[in-house]
């Protein structure tokens, strides 16, 4: 089952929201996904366990480093930038918190990842569809989803 603008929207109706694999690096896709976050003003906390914070345009955000230490796990929406196994180990994480909403990138899924988010959530953002050639994207696709939801 792919997902549906439906599914998009729920996602962008979050209060809140959280990157998994938010990185430091500035040429990977967890720094550009959180940086696309900052950039549409969204309230956003990085997750990395090996950096205590990112930087972007000379702002420090602090990170986190699992779903465990967000402040509302059950009002953010987690967009995840992790290889499948890891992608895996943090779904099942956000299930037990009560995560509301997933958004995988292209890359961190496997079939077992897919199935697992389209069970287990309110809305999973993942797999064939959007607007990119390789299935949904925040780079690509966030702006609909914000657009739809009534946030830009």
């Amino acid at each position: 089952m792919a997902a549906t603008e439906a599914a998009l929207r729920t996602f962008f109706q979050s209060p809140r929201f959280a990157v998994v694999g938010a990185s430091t690096n500035t040429q990977k896709f967890g720094y550009k996904v959180f940086r696309w976050y900052t950039a549409h003003s969204l309230p956003v906390t990085p997750i990395n366990p090996t950096s205590k914070s990112i930087t972007i345009n000379n702002v420090e955000y602090p990170t986190v480093a699992s779903l465990s230490e967000l402040e509302a796990p059950t009002e953010t929406s987690v967009s995840i930038i992790t290889p499948p196994p890891v992608t895996l180990k943090t779904l099942n994480e956000a299930k037990e918190l009560g995560v509301p909403a997933v958004f995988l990138q292209p890359g961190t899924y496997d079939e077992q990842v897919l199935e697992f988010a389209e069970k287990n959530f309110k809305a999973a953002v993942v797999g064939d569809g959007g607007w990119g050639s390789e299935g949904w994207c925040v780079l690509v696709d966030g702006e609909r989803g914000l657009r739809a939801v009534g946030k830009l």
